[in-house]
């Protein structure tokens, strides 16, 4: 763990970090069908973020689920 609060840079992505990975997949993803990606598309482009930093072990379905209900949030609200 304190390998990991070393690491941390301001601009670094880590699971706990719903709203703003969600903001950077929807940039990463702008044309993409929501109805259409699992959650493991979910992780699958997470893990691909270049500022993504976090342990790919700590990763859960509510935190995919989480992820993908923010990025669902903002398109609607867009």
């Amino acid at each position: 763990m304190a390998e990991l609060k070393a690491r941390r840079g301001a601009q670094d992505l880590f699971w706990d970090q719903s709203f703003a990975i969600s903001r950077r997949l929807r940039a990463e993803h702008p044309d993409v069908d929501l109805a259409a990606v699992g959650l493991s598309q979910v992780f699958d482009w997470v893990v691909a973020l270049p500022d993504f930093a976090d342990d790919l072990e700590l990763c859960n379905e509510g935190l995919l689920a989480a992820i993908y209900q923010d990025w669902y949030e903002e398109l609607d609200a867009a």
